[in-house]
């Protein structure tokens, strides 16, 4: 099942990048995989994906020592600063960096272990106050002091769009997103790349390719509803 539902993520994602005018290979299918058994996702890595996607750290200083050593894992939730010496390690790139002061702590940990890491800018880009992140006002402030930061280098952004039933009323939040991506590169800060964008999950993810998402995050449409009780 699980590797069915892969294939099918995987047509659709192609499709909203046809529809674009985009490579589909430019985009990155992020498995995430929180709170699922090792077993499923051996079979999703079986099936071809090695990037994945978790929120807490524990998750992936767990399955990091199980499943096999070529996936690289994607830091996507809320990250305390007690807990960035252990991520770092592991995660290929922290896509929820959204305070300055969390910004300080992966620099300063991350000069103690002698390694550069690289991480997305998160923004609250429609305002939700369950969510956290900059606001999108606020954002090229926070860039142009965390790109000061040494051994962080800031590839991007990301979002956690609203949660709808109609995945057509996030268009416009991933526009501007995209806008505020595009906007931010052109201004060619010192230690920014700015290109990577990483939007859309499960409810949205064919809108976010559409508006320019090169990493979406899949997780309920590959491997089912998640179990909360573990």
């Amino acid at each position: 099942m699980v590797t069915d539902n892969l294939k099918k993520v995987i047509e659709r994602m192609e499709n909203a990048a046809k529809r674009a005018g985009r490579n589909p290979e430019d985009i990155t299918l992020i498995a995430v995989s929180k709170t699922k058994p090792v077993e499923l996702i051996k079979q999703v890595y079986d099936a071809g994906i090695r990037e994945f996607g978790e929120n807490k750290v524990q998750e992936i200083d767990r399955k990091s020592e199980i499943l096999p050593k070529d996936i690289k894992w994607h830091m996507i939730g809320h990250l305390q600063r007690n807990k960035v010496k252990t991520v770092i390690k592991e995660a290929c790139l922290i896509h929820s960096v959204d305070s300055i002061r969390l910004a300080e702590q992966i620099s300063k940990d991350a000069a103690t272990l002698g390694i550069s890491v690289p991480v997305l800018l998160e923004v609250n880009i429609a305002c939700e106050e369950s969510k956290y992140g900059f606001k999108a006002e606020e954002t090229e402030a926070a860039l142009v002091e965390i790109a000061k930061l040494p051994n962080i280098t800031v590839r991007g952004l990301m979002t956690s769009a609203p949660i709808t039933d109609n995945p057509e009323d996030n268009r416009i939040y991933f526009k501007a997103l995209k806008q505020l991506c595009v906007d931010l590169k052109a201004k060619n800060i010192d230690n920014t790349s700015m290109d990577f964008l990483s939007m859309g999950m499960t409810g949205d993810f064919e809108v976010a390719v559409e508006e320019g998402a090169t990493h979406i995050r899949v997780g309920t449409a590959i491997f089912g509803e998640r179990d909360y009780s573990i």
